[in-house]
């Protein structure tokens, strides 16, 4: 009676299975043997180029979801626990001889780089359920690649048709590890410093390639990092096995001896989902603000590194004019202000030695002497031997008229005197020069001022962006705050608040705990 219920039951549970993934299954594609595997072809939205969500099955925004967030090193069989995990949503069992796969087992370099939210709506299940898949993080990419995750789910957590709580942050380890490896240390402390410490009980630990065994080493060092997570009663860090064996290809003969590992596979993911029933979901508010905050600190010290490089740049050339305007002072003395002295030559009337017959014919126009000694016997000058017949001087410099001129006992004599002169063109140079400088300089002088007092105003932003950071995230140690740090106490020093460069430096010291 009771195996006639058993098979009554299967048999029922085969009918929804079928119905329900009717028309997921007939445009995915498939790979026959004893267990099918299909490929399933979801319906993919494009967020933007950071983000992309993949649903299947009908959407119901009716039932209750789950949200889970997956983070963990590339090999540590993400992406076939997120395939057990839509099979077991979906009702697969061992006896359905299927395999539902909703992301391929690629390897890594053709894995998307995108943050990608699987939605799972299952006809059968009490509840939705969206993973939030973080590919690549912690990789070797380095931290370029972790920021745009970063971007990517502060896109996801803050965009109105986005995610805005969440039910628990997951990370994924091989339980065959003893401890936690650099990389791994990095993951955790990585994606613990982009959520707020509302989210603490909300850290699940997810152990993959598990079998029978405890992995009593690496629980007892996740114990000993004091990773913040879910305890237990006994104050143990909560956590979850899966063989990840499921999946696997395998022979007819050989199906059998993998029952156990669906039948432990079911019982754990109700243990989980178990779990998640009785922890509340936490709101992403925290977190949201507090990638935001990790953002505008990369912005604002960015902004502050580059006015930082264009006041060293502003010093120089302030250095350079004060320079060249020293420059043009000593070139002005050596030149001694452009001034220089010339001999000039110049005529002065004197007398000249008294005498009957001396006398000099001078042209009072000209002013110059046009016959001495004159013609001392005429009384008319148009008789002076220097005058042409039309009474014209033929000396002087103008040819003047004879009643122009006069005989006298004075002469135009030519002396040298020696004059100061400015080389016109040099000066007007030099004052130019020296006006561009000065210019120059009080440009400069105000982009400094300018520049200063930005950099102040970014100190203060930059210092309350990190103390928000340092006082709202799981973990501390995020890669914008540890980047930034000791760039920050070096400047902030030179603003003369010691207090803040001492806040800086416990800082740094939590952080390096």
């Amino acid at each position: 009676m009771h195996e006639e219920k058993q098979m009554n039951m299967c048999e029922d549970s085969n009918t929804r299975v079928t119905n329900e993934l009717s028309k997921i299954l007939k445009n995915s594609k498939s790979i026959e043997g004893p267990t099918t595997r299909y490929i399933l072809n979801t319906t993919k939205v494009t967020l933007s180029e950071l983000l992309k969500k993949e649903r299947i099955g009908e959407k119901d925004d009716d039932k209750p979801h789950k949200v889970i967030l997956l983070v963990g090193e590339t090999g540590t069989g993400k992406t076939t626990l997120i395939n057990a995990m839509v099979n077991y949503i979906m009702g697969v069992r061992w006896e359905h001889r299927m395999w539902l796969e909703v992301r391929e087992c690629l390897d890594e370099k053709s894995q998307t780089t995108a943050v990608t939210v699987y939605e799972v709506f299952a006809w059968d299940s009490p509840f939705s359920l969206k993973v939030i898949d973080t590919p690549g993080f912690g990789n070797t990419q380095g931290c370029e690649k972790d920021q745009v995750i970063a971007d990517a789910l502060q896109q996801l957590f803050t965009s109105k048709d986005g995610i805005h709580e969440i039910d628990a942050v997951c990370f994924v380890l091989k339980a065959s590890e003893s401890r936690l490896h650099e990389r791994q240390q990095y993951i955790q402390d990585a994606i613990l410093s982009l959520f707020g410490k509302n989210l603490d009980e909300n850290i699940l630990i997810l152990l993959t390639n598990s079998h029978e065994n405890v992995p009593k080493k690496l629980l007892n060092f996740i114990e000993a990092s004091k990773i913040p997570c879910a305890k237990d009663k006994d104050g143990k860090p909560v956590y979850f096995k899966f063989d990840n064996c499921q999946g696997e290809c395998y022979d007819e003969e050989d199906r059998e001896s993998y029952k156990s590992s669906w039948d432990n596979g079911i019982e754990n993911f109700r243990k989980f989902f178990d779990f998640l029933n009785v922890i509340n979901p936490r709101g992403l508010n925290m977190t949201a603000d507090l990638l935001s905050a990790r953002k505008q600190l990369d912005e604002k010290v960015s902004n502050w590194e580059n006015k930082s490089l264009a006041l060293e740049n502003l010093k120089k050339k302030i250095e350079e004019a004060k320079h060249n305007l020293g420059d043009l002072e000593a070139y002005k003395i050596t030149m001694n202000n452009f001034e220089y002295e010339v001999e000039e030559f110049y005529e002065e009337i004197g007398p000249i030695e008294s005498s009957w017959w001396h006398g000099a014919t001078c042209c009072t126009v000209c002013e110059e002497n046009c016959h001495y000694p004159g013609c001392w016997w005429v009384k008319d000058l148009s008789w002076c031997s220097v005058m042409s017949k039309e009474g014209k001087c033929t000396v002087c410099t103008g040819k003047c008229h004879y009643t122009k001129h006069v005989k006298d006992d004075k002469i135009y004599e030519i002396k040298t005197r020696k004059v100061t002169k400015t080389e016109e063109k040099m000066k007007e140079k030099y004052e130019n020069d020296i006006g561009e400088n000065h210019s120059l300089l009080n440009q400069l002088q105000n982009e400094i001022k300018n520049i200063e007092e930005t950099e102040n105003r970014l100190v203060e932003e930059c210092y309350q962006c990190l103390e928000k950071l340092m006082d709202t995230a799981l973990k501390s140690s995020s890669m914008s705050s540890f980047r930034h740090l000791d760039f920050m106490i070096e400047k902030v020093k030179h603003s003369g608040k010691q207090e803040r460069v001492q806040k800086l430096k416990e800082f740094k010291i939590r952080i390096n705990k």
